[in-house]
């Protein structure tokens, strides 16, 4: 049985009653969406995950979990260790950190941007996440078709998105004419279980027009899906104060690694380093963490996100809530 089996049943469970009270009961292990298997190349997950991108890597006092899945960030290693080009990230990356204090190494990373985690450094007891108070919540509870917008991109955030579109929302999915979702190339017939259900449309969030037109569906949304850090927001003219000043009804579902505010609000995470860093892993006799299974934050987050979208929407929105991925790990670790 897979390790978020009971996360996951929990959550569907919650998934399918409450999107029948908003439209058709959406049925989650039937849609496909929670597991890459016969999409992606995938290995037996042990100190290397199934993709091949994150590993862990033992320190001079611990473990942490490294994630080199994009070039820039295989780039960066020789800035993080201090030293100079490599032919070999991997293998100059474990020697190193030998030794290296844990805590140092993370803050290198964090400072670079690098998904790094040092493992089992987030803790929870609850599938539920934090929401911050920032619009006006409607009086009446919502009647009618969801108006969702999704910016989000990669696993969890669509698969929010998917769950919504289901159950009968209008989802249109929005992303960056420079850098569009990257699934879509790597597993398209993936993206397509994750995004057919939705319009598709591509924007360049640098041009003032594109920013004002996406202002304005936001504007008109119930609910908006984002996957971004919160810096990238103000970027483009999309804060917070502006976008709930615009529509103070707004549930906006913000999926990151470790959190919205405070200083983890700047980390990068992936799937696999923030399953890492919320616990969700084994652990040999000999002491060292094993990965479980593949990337296994983004499917958690996605449902999490699913179910949360659709409580807070319930309650009249107004509400940014908080979804993240290290944290969707940590609560699924504490119930397997």
């Amino acid at each position: 049985m897979s390790p978020i089996a009971p996360a996951l049943a929990a959550l569907g469970a919650e998934i399918k009653h409450l999107t029948a009270q908003f439209g058709e009961p959406v049925d989650v292990a039937a849609m496909g969406v929670t597991d890459r298997a016969g999409h992606l190349r995938l290995g037996r997950p042990g100190l290397c995950a199934p993709n091949g991108a994150c590993r862990m890597v033992r320190t001079r006092d611990g473990w942490i979990a490294v994630n080199l899945a994009r070039a820039e960030d295989i780039e960066l290693v020789p800035a993080w260790l201090g030293c100079g080009p490599v032919a070999n990230a991997w293998g100059v990356l474990e020697k190193a950190a030998r030794q290296r204090g844990t805590e140092a190494l993370l803050a290198g990373a964090i400072l670079l941007g690098l998904p790094v985690a040092k493992v089992g450094e987030v803790t929870s007891d609850t599938l539920r996440m934090p929401t911050i108070a920032m619009g006006a919540p409607r009086v009446a509870r919502f009647s009618g078709r969801l108006r969702v917008v999704d910016l989000s991109a990669l696993w969890a955030g669509p698969l929010c998105g998917a769950i919504l579109a289901r159950a009968g929302a209008q989802v249109s999915k929005y992303e960056s004419v420079i850098r569009p979702d990257p699934t879509a190339t790597a597993t398209p017939e993936f993206f397509d279980r994750l995004n057919g259900e939705k319009s598709l449309f591509a924007l360049d969030f640098s041009a003032s027009t594109d920013q004002a037109r996406l202002r304005k569906v936001i504007a008109s949304a119930d609910i908006l899906i984002t996957s971004a850090r919160p810096r990238a927001f103000s970027a483009i003219g999309l804060s917070p104060e502006q976008i709930f000043a615009d529509n103070p009804n707004l549930t906006w579902i913000a999926i990151t690694g470790y959190g919205w505010t405070g200083e983890a609000a700047a980390r990068v995470a992936f799937g696999d380093d923030a399953a890492a860093a919320g616990g969700l892993v084994g652990w040999t006799k000999a002491g060292a963490p094993r990965f479980l299974g593949d990337a296994l934050a983004d499917p958690l987050t996605g449902l999490a996100a699913a179910a949360e979208a659709l409580r807070a929407v319930q309650a009249g929105g107004g509400v940014l809530v908080d979804m993240a991925m290290a944290g969707c790990a940590a609560r699924a670790a504490a119930i397997q």
